[in-house]
């Protein structure tokens, strides 16, 4: 039962224990580093990110009230801190998306298929913040619904218009190579 392991370790780890704080990084670091990266498109930047998710955490711990899941407000620490960086670099794009191509496939099939992740991931990045923050973390990082609702402090309801606007958009700038709003 992860809640109430999270809430014994939350307890240890705001008292000073150092297992008890490896054990929280350790189970949570790579999706909140998950998160950041494909929010900010920037490796080092989404490390920054998830080190300051933790020291924020960790400053917090001993008044952290469990009215969400641990994972669910840890979540929304690191999504409003990409929310900060991309509002001071809004203008600047990255210049070159990381290569995702399946070394399994021929050179041409990977070329096809970088081509695509590319195309996909600066569609993603060019839709607006909410949009972006909605489909990532529902359609890429596998939260729920009600999760993603949750870490971006909204409905459902609202959620789900995000996503619908987000994928009419990209279905749009990808099938069609016309932008949809």
């Amino acid at each position: 039962m992860a809640f109430t392991s999270d809430l014994d370790q939350i307890t240890r780890a705001a008292a000073g224990d150092a297992a008890a704080v490896r054990a929280l990084v350790n189970r949570y670091s790579p999706g909140v580093l998950a998160l950041a990266t494909r929010m900010l498109g920037e490796t080092a930047e989404a490390e920054d990110v998830t080190q300051e998710t933790f020291i924020r955490a960790w400053k917090a711990l001993p008044g952290w009230e469990p009215r969400a899941k641990f994972s669910t407000w840890l979540h929304r620490v690191a999504l409003n801190l990409c929310y900060d960086r991309l509002r001071k670099r809004r203008e600047v794009l990255p210049d070159e998306l990381p290569d995702r191509a399946d070394v399994a496939l021929g050179p041409q099939d990977a070329l096809d298929q970088a081509q695509r992740v590319k195309a996909v991931e600066a569609a993603i990045a060019r839709l607006p913040e909410r949009q972006s923050a909605a489909l990532t973390l529902c359609a890429l990082q596998g939260h729920s619904q009600a999760e993603a609702a949750d870490i971006m402090e909204i409905s459902v309801e609202a959620l789900e218009s995000l996503l619908a606007r987000a994928r009419r958009t990209l279905r749009g700038e990808l099938l069609d190579g016309r932008k949809v709003s």
